[in-house]
């Protein structure tokens, strides 16, 4: 379908879901897909078996069911756990230690005590007067909100956690914006690095301040474009327009260690810059219909990518990456001893090969 519209892959899976598009399809599976199933289910992670298979997490779980290879819905709560439960909390025990005495999961646990009401004296209590007001004096010094929570331990208030802190200021109406402000000392420091050249990076860090706010700095004093090393801190010298002009005009005409020769560069460097700017090399031919057809099928019948090359007559590694980016995936698979042409390739029925399964 992608080829006959002339789009990528990947843009018309996005068109398909924008449309709201289904294609109402499933494909069956196999008796290799359920032994792996069976084999991983439950000890790896679901999406990364289901990227394994091909398959999406719904489909996993799904099959993993009919199997029987699901846990069901845990037995609902006796009166003597909850019993147990209640006293526990009541003589302050760890919730760890009556999860083991219940034989339940501490999420479970800590979920069931929150359904029944129950608060465990460990936690701290609710926001003091006091200790709001407290906390809004620190933060209006600028102090950090990790040491402010510190602070407030030492004097004896509860230690808060990282996590319910700030939305708590917040919620008071107190917020610190996108960040502090700039001093004028910092915006001098600002200054120097650009007019001597020095790196931005150990100014970051020494400020405390990210990436995008040293951009915005530069950028409010007008020092945006005027550091030396504009361009970063390369080996190599900074690519001028007319080296730019060589380039384009010459990259596929000539190769590429003729090519850095003549510009005075390594061939790392060249290629690297013709894969910034776009260039195609003109020394790799098009792939034609028939070379399409037998990637196809190759990836069907379980052919290995260097069979298919050394029957196309291509390098294995630019055969390997052309199918990765049609989302031909080959996997490992083994070389056969009598060696396929084209032709013979061409003439194998496509079917539920070994590679069929890796693909979407």
């Amino acid at each position: 379908m992608a080829e006959d519209l002339g789009r990528p892959v990947h843009g018309l899976r996005s068109k398909i879901c924008a449309l709201g598009l289904r294609r109402n399809s499933t494909r069956v599976w196999t008796d290799t897909e359920d032994a792996e199933l069976r084999r991983r289910y439950g000890l790896e992670a679901t999406a990364t078996l289901a990227q394994h298979l091909a398959r999406s997490c719904t489909a996993v779980y799904a099959r993993a069911g009919i199997l029987g290879l699901s846990e069901g819905n845990p037995p609902g709560w006796t009166d003597w756990e909850d019993a147990q439960l209640a006293e526990g909390y009541r003589q302050g025990l760890p919730v760890a230690q009556i999860a083991v005495l219940i034989g339940r999961p501490i999420s479970g646990t800590a979920s069931r005590a929150s359904t029944m009401g129950l608060k465990h004296p460990a936690k701290p209590a609710g926001w003091s007067e006091a200790e709001l007001a407290r906390a809004l004096e620190l933060a209006e010094t600028e102090m950090p909100y990790s040491k402010i929570r510190l602070k407030l331990a030492q004097e004896g208030f509860p230690l808060r956690s990282k996590a319910g802190f700030q939305p708590r200021l917040r919620k008071a109406g107190y917020g610190r914006g996108w960040g502090k402000a700039w001093l004028p000392e910092e915006d001098d420091l600002l200054r120097k690095a650009y007019e001597t050249g020095t790196s931005l990076t150990a100014l970051r860090l020494r400020l405390g301040r990210s990436q995008c706010s040293i951009r915005w700095r530069a950028d409010y004093l007008g020092l945006r474009g005027t550091h030396a090393m504009a361009n970063g801190f390369r080996g190599g010298p900074d690519w001028k327009d007319d080296e730019l002009t060589f380039l384009r005009e010459n990259y596929g005409r000539m190769s590429g260690a003729k090519l850095a020769e003549c510009m005075g560069r390594t061939k790392a460097a060249v290629y690297t810059k013709a894969n910034v700017l776009g260039l195609v090399h003109g020394y790799i031919r098009p792939w034609s219909q028939d070379e399409m057809e037998a990637l196809r099928i190759a990836h069907d019948q379980g052919i290995a990518i260097a069979d298919l090359a050394e029957a196309l007559g291509r390098n294995p590694i630019s055969v390997s990456k052309f199918a990765t980016n049609h989302e031909f995936r080959f996997g490992r698979r083994s070389v056969r001893e009598v060696k396929l042409t084209l032709q013979d390739i061409l003439g194998l029925r496509k079917g539920e090969g070994e590679g069929r399964r890796d693909r979407d």
